[in-house]
């Protein structure tokens, strides 16, 4: 292709959102709508990107600069319609040749090759306009292409100013365009706005190429989804169903098995191996990675996440969590950000994890809170456990040895280090380091106070069953306790 400049549209209002966020910026499948027609646009590989701005582009401009570093920003203090937007964005490049491509920072589904053979088809046929278009069965809102009777197009007309014929016409102007760039440069300034609008309508240079004898043609897209936009909230949930739709096929194309595609979300960012196993209620969020053979779910949630080869993951929330070949997590476990889960590892029921790394083949299987903590590896944390990490000023780091051994319901107050082979005995509240190999009590001996319930439960069920074991006893206690 030829030198190509990209303009993308977007600095229109987007009221019927009602947000505060700009229409552009709400996020489907992990990126911002206008994020994924950008992604489109670069895998052209053009040589320049315009965006237009205008409303909010505090929040849009910056936006766009994160994604695309090189793209030009052009603003559009006044919305007066889409020739009026792409005059500005021109005015912005200053003289170009080539080909200009108008986009629309509002159709997510967008992609990149419809957009490469869009423009390589414009450029074959050496036109001066050339509009994406695409055969609807309900072409109620979209400006129809109008074609003469050897079927050359004409123009293209609005909804609000088309005929009762013209509205019965179903190929519909996607809206995106692709233009001789010193044919635009010479239509623009020409373009009125003598419409029921009172907008400078992009569509008005089909007619200035036809008045002048140029070609002008349509390039049909069969998967017209790509051009739609989003308006409200509603249609942007449709897009939303439809682009994950499109992308959990995509991967089970690509050899993951979905148990149940309708209640599986996986954003676009997502990268899957061979043989996953996806089960049902299971999201995979941002920039996860999953390996082959693992199972994840079902009623999973993981965002930015490694999972290893072979690992399995149930009934769990992890965020920032890396996973390690062969492990297991869950059900019903919360990583936390700074989890990482050695080979063959467990983390188990009820447990929360956060800033934790446990070596390889340690475990933490049951209800158990694991904070600012280093777990060696062959390591078994026991049942109830509490890392307490926090004085109420600052975090502090526990660190357990390899092979160690603790009892439940323990809890560990940090900075406190328990050794190599170390073991701790149930119950006990580790303050101070335990050498290697040592075993840690901190409870002493057990005392029984007899007849306790007798005398201070008088009158309840609890005295009445204790009365009635101790009659049922040869040798019963003859003395209460006070």
């Amino acid at each position: 292709m030829r030198d190509v400049t990209v303009i993308v549209l977007a600095a229109g209002g987007g009221t019927r959102m009602r947000s505060k966020t700009m229409k552009v910026l709400h996020p489907l499948a992990g990126r911002s709508m206008i994020g994924h027609v950008l992604a489109a646009v670069q895998e052209m590989e053009p040589h320049r990107i315009v965006a237009v701005v205008g409303n909010q582009r505090e929040q849009v401009g910056p936006h766009i600069l994160d994604l695309v570093p090189d793209a030009i920003l052009a603003v559009q203090e006044e919305q007066r319609g889409t020739g009026h937007a792409v005059r500005i964005a021109m005015d912005a490049v200053g003289h170009t040749a080539g080909t200009v491509i108008v986009a629309y920072a509002d159709t997510p589904l967008l992609k990149g090759e419809s957009l490469r053979a869009f423009a390589a088809n414009h450029e074959a046929a050496q036109r001066a306009v050339s509009i994406l278009s695409g055969h609807v069965v309900n072409p109620f809102g979209y400006g129809r292409v109008l074609r003469d009777t050897d079927g050359d197009v004409e123009g293209i007309v609005e909804e609000k100013d088309a005929s009762d014929e013209q509205r019965e016409i179903n190929e519909i102007n996607s809206g995106i365009l692709a233009f001789d760039a010193e044919f635009l440069a010479d239509a623009l300034p020409r373009i009125g706005n003598d419409n029921a609008n009172g907008e400078y309508y992009l569509t008005d240079t089909v007619r200035l190429a036809r008045d002048a004898g140029l070609a002008v043609g349509a390039f049909a897209i069969d998967d017209v989804m790509q051009t739609e936009g989003a308006n409200d909230r509603v249609q942007l949930a449709d897009l939303g169903r439809e682009l994950n739709h499109r992308i959990v096929t995509a991967w089970m194309r690509a050899g993951v098995t979905v148990m149940d595609p309708a209640s599986t979300w996986i954003e676009a960012d997502v990268v899957l191996a061979e043989d996953v196993t996806l089960l049902p209620g299971t999201q995979l969020l941002g920039a996860t990675v999953v390996g082959e053979d693992a199972v994840i779910g079902p009623d999973t949630t993981l965002k930015d996440c490694e999972i290893g080869v072979g690992a399995r993951i149930v009934r769990t929330h992890g965020e920032l969590a890396v996973i390690g070949e062969g492990a297991t997590v869950g059900p019903f476990a919360y990583l936390r950000p700074g989890t990482q889960l050695g080979s063959r590892g467990k983390i188990g029921t009820f447990v929360e994890t956060k800033n934790a790394q446990i070596g390889e083949g340690a475990k933490v299987p049951h209800l158990s809170y694991v904070g600012d903590a280093e777990i060696g590896e062959g390591t078994n944390i026991g049942a109830g456990t509490i890392f307490a990490n926090y004085d109420g000023v600052a975090k502090h780091r526990t660190v357990v040895g390899r092979h160690a051994r603790t009892g439940s319901d323990n809890t560990f107050v940090a900075p406190v280090h328990i050794g190599d082979g170390a073991s701790t005995g149930a119950g006990t509240v580790v303050r101070r380091d335990v050498p290697p190999g040592a075993l840690a009590v901190s409870g002493g001996a057990q005392r029984n106070l007899e007849g306790w319930a007798l005398s201070r439960r008088a009158g309840t069920q609890q005295a009445k069953a204790a009365r009635d074991a101790l009659a049922s006893q040869d040798d019963p206690p003859s003395v209460v306790a006070d």
